[in-house]
């Protein structure tokens, strides 16, 4: 029962969606501004940065008490992958990015996913959290298209997460998480195959 609580709870946190309400305070409806995404990268090019800082903020917290909630659920709170870290951890995680992508508060209807999943990895595996913010930026200086450092960053952590002795159903609830991201990226992709994608504004 506190396993499902958890997830539950892990799921409602996620779907408190932090652009719809930073693009409220602003007078502004997410959804029809933009590219209609309720996440940063929407945000920061209709808002601008301060708004899209505190939208980061809101979104990658949700990973990182959507994954704690999994651990205190769990019985592990304060390991690491390679000493037993619960694979409950993962599974809020997973939980907590669905909550963003299909938000119950928002009809269903959510952003991307990627900061709430980097907080799952800050709390679980931090050192691949460092190594994919730092490979985030250097990609998105130099490519100017966020969605293509995010998937690539996504991509890279899977490597890294087994490099940190991520395995087992901690792994599999991590690469569900990532196929989940990559699905709500489709219609960038199929931008990127066209060289239609936004860039980001600098």
């Amino acid at each position: 029962m506190t396993i499902a609580l958890a997830l539950v709870a892990a799921y409602m946190v996620g779907s408190i969606d932090f652009a719809v309400i930073v693009a409220r305070m602003h007078g502004v409806d997410i959804h029809e501004v933009g590219s209609g995404n309720p996440g940063t990268s929407n945000i920061l090019r209709t808002l601008g940065r301060g708004p899209a800082a505190m939208v980061l903020i809101g979104d990658t917290l949700k990973g990182v008490i959507g994954a704690y909630m999994g651990a205190v659920a769990g019985g592990l709170v304060g390991a690491t992958p390679t000493n037993g870290l619960s694979h409950w951890a993962f599974a809020a995680g997973f939980a907590a990015v669905a909550g963003h992508c299909y938000p119950v508060f928002h009809k269903f209807k959510g952003g991307k996913g990627v900061a709430t999943g980097f907080g799952v990895v800050i709390f679980t595996v931090w050192q691949v959290a460092f190594v994919s913010i730092v490979v985030w930026v250097i990609l998105a200086r130099f490519t100017k298209v966020a969605s293509i450092s995010s998937l690539i960053v996504i991509l890279l952590a899977i490597p890294l997460a087994i490099w940190q002795g991520v395995v087992g159903l901690s792994l599999m609830w991590m690469v569900l998480t990532i196929a989940l991201i990559i699905w709500r990226h489709r219609s960038n992709i199929g931008r990127m195959v066209k060289r239609d994608e936004q860039t980001v504004p600098t």
